[in-house]
């Protein structure tokens, strides 16, 4: 370490990665997520760059006022073991009383919750983690490095269906033998630090803790529905948990939560969460109505609505998309002359345009976003619906009836109404089926041709790890790649920012190569409330901060 603050050593990659935003070759979103990743507070990265850390926008308007019950739209779903967790919805709702040992701000950075803070050695092979002290579960007991060491245990517990945490952990796992967290692989140094000891470098560890699977459990969790027993950190307390209704959360008049004296908040004495199913106008109704006073999302078609209700709007830049994916396993989508064929037919802009009312940005079919630290530009092939035709003849399918599946969610039916309309005028048969979500979403992982949604991690390489790495939970294309496996491993490994952008650009192009999805564009996410609604605006991963959310009685 060469560089210290008056708390610890900076790592000398983050004095690196301030060089190069001061010389204009990195962003500083791109710094932020890099720098706090490796344990430099935000505090410290901002006065690297030279900036002050940016003030809450609720604490620079006004002081934030105690009380209320602010009432948000949200599809509802029921709750079950948190590592298993696949939408962001069963997250927001468990939030009230689980909290994380990190946490991903808006603006990039990490922020330290049930760690007080951590730092890596050079390599990124050796993470030191201080547990926040004085933190106590709303049972009465105290957060340990015990605690800290059963969730990650957890976590690497591959045998768990589901489990897509155990691919966020394979440093710290036996992968080829018990599946389970390495011996050795975590050491209790204190009852306030832990060390964790990986197999190989890995930046991205401790941003895996902030992702919303990793909620933080006690130790006498049974795996069940966590709303039964709601023994957690957080300010909140589940008061009612009827899917498809709604889900409400109470301010826990026994506990005193640890957040308070460090962060500010809680305010709100309520959260009601309301299922209005999936007719963005039946939202819309509720919120002309007064039944609400915030909503998840804003679909694209309506955000001119809502604006002229007057309501405020939040936006987020994301790399937040949907994917066209196509299942190896399947014929005639094992043939990769086949994907890419299908991949050159579709012009994504277009998708953009009639799918998302080009509220966002067109992507290139790799799944790394301009956004992500790692993103490298690679040249993709141009889209020529006369080769594609040609291709698929000469693979001997130019008849074969292609089907592509989606569920009946505005933007996702929209966006593979493009696609399937360009096949079409290409010359390729589409066949369009839409299903119901609770039809569609029991099978997400086996359809041959379908889309699915991804939401944003702030290193490109999360992504890749959980959507193509072999054997992941979440890899719903079958890619099975050891080119494409060797050099997500190198990129896992590298900190210096152009060195690892030359590994992702090779990444990338075999993603390209191998035609994996038409993944056509980066969504912009949108968030009305109520002008009185404070806080909550949206968030670049979904998440509910709910202590930051605060209401301006109305008079």
């Amino acid at each position: 370490m060469t560089h210290t603050t008056k708390d610890r050593a900076v790592h000398p990659a983050a004095l690196l990665y301030a060089e190069e935003v001061k010389t204009g070759h990195m962003s500083r979103r791109e710094f932020l997520t890099r720098s706090t990743a490796l344990g430099v507070s935000a505090g410290v990265a901002y006065g690297l760059i030279g900036l002050p850390v940016p003030a809450r926008a609720q604490d620079a308007a006004m002081t934030p006022v105690e009380g209320g019950t602010l009432r948000m739209s949200m599809e509802l779903r029921p709750t079950k073991d948190p590592r298993t967790w696949d939408w962001s919805e069963y997250a927001n709702f468990g939030r009230g009383w689980l909290d994380y040992m990190v946490e991903y701000e808006p603006d990039g950075s990490l922020r330290p919750m049930l760690l007080e803070s951590w730092e890596a050695n050079e390599d990124a092979t050796e993470w030191t983690l201080k547990v926040r002290q004085g933190v106590k579960w709303n049972n009465g007991d105290d957060f340990t490095a015990e605690d800290v060491v059963n969730n990650i245990k957890r976590w690497c517990d591959g045998t768990v269906e589901g489990n897509s945490m155990a691919g966020r952990m394979d440093t710290l796992r036996d992968v080829e033998g018990t599946n389970q967290m390495r011996d050795g692989a975590v050491e209790i140094v204190d009852p306030a630090t832990v060390k964790l000891h990986l197999s190989a470098p890995d930046i991205a560890i401790v941003t895996n803790m902030a992702d919303y699977p990793a909620a933080v459990v006690h130790q006498s969790y049974d795996n069940g529905d966590p709303a039964a027993n709601p023994i957690g950190t957080g300010a909140w307390l589940p008061e009612q948990n009827e899917v498809g209704v709604k889900q409400v959360l109470v301010r826990n008049p026994d506990h005193t939560w640890w957040g308070t004296a460090v962060y500010g908040g809680p305010y709100l004495d309520r959260i009601e969460y309301i299922d209005y199913g999936t007719d963005p106008a039946a939202v819309l109704a509720a919120a002309e109505s007064g039944e609400i006073d915030a909503i998840y999302g804003t679909t694209p078609d309506f955000v001119e609505i809502y604006d002229g209700l007057g309501w405020a709007k939040s936006e987020a830049v994301t790399a937040t998309t949907v994917a066209i994916r196509f299942q190896q396993a399947a014929e005639p989508y094992n043939n990769r002359d086949v994907r890419r064929a299908l991949q050159q037919a579709v012009d994504n802009a277009v998708v953009l345009e009639l799918g998302y009312n080009n509220l966002g940005l067109v992507a290139e079919n790799h799944h790394v976003c301009p956004i992500h630290p790692e993103y490298a530009e690679v040249h993709r092939p141009p889209v020529d619906p006369a080769a594609a035709k040609a291709a698929l003849d000469a693979a001997g399918v130019g008849d074969f009836e292609f089907e592509l599946i989606s569920v009946d969610d505005q933007y996702e039916s929209a966006s593979c109404d493009a696609v399937a309309a360009q096949c079409r005028d290409a010359g390729i048969n589409v066949k369009r089926t839409v299903l119901p979500g609770s039809t569609f979403w029991n099978d997400w992982t086996k359809y041959p041709w379908s889309c699915t949604l991804w939401n944003m991690r702030p290193l490109g390489v999360q992504v890749l790890n959980l959507a193509y790495k072999a054997g992941a939970a979440w890899n719903e294309t079958s890619f099975n790649n050891p080119d494409f496996e060797a050099l997500l491993a190198q990129a896992n490994s590298i900190a210096d920012a152009d060195a690892r952008r030359e590994v992702m650009a090779k990444i990338e192009q075999v993603l390209l190569d191998e035609g994996v999805a038409i993944q056509p564009y980066w969504r912009s996410l949108i968030r009305h409330t109520a002008t009185n609604v404070h806080g909550a605006d949206v968030h670049p991963t979904f998440e509910h901060h709910h202590y930051k959310w605060w209401m301006e009685p109305v008079n």
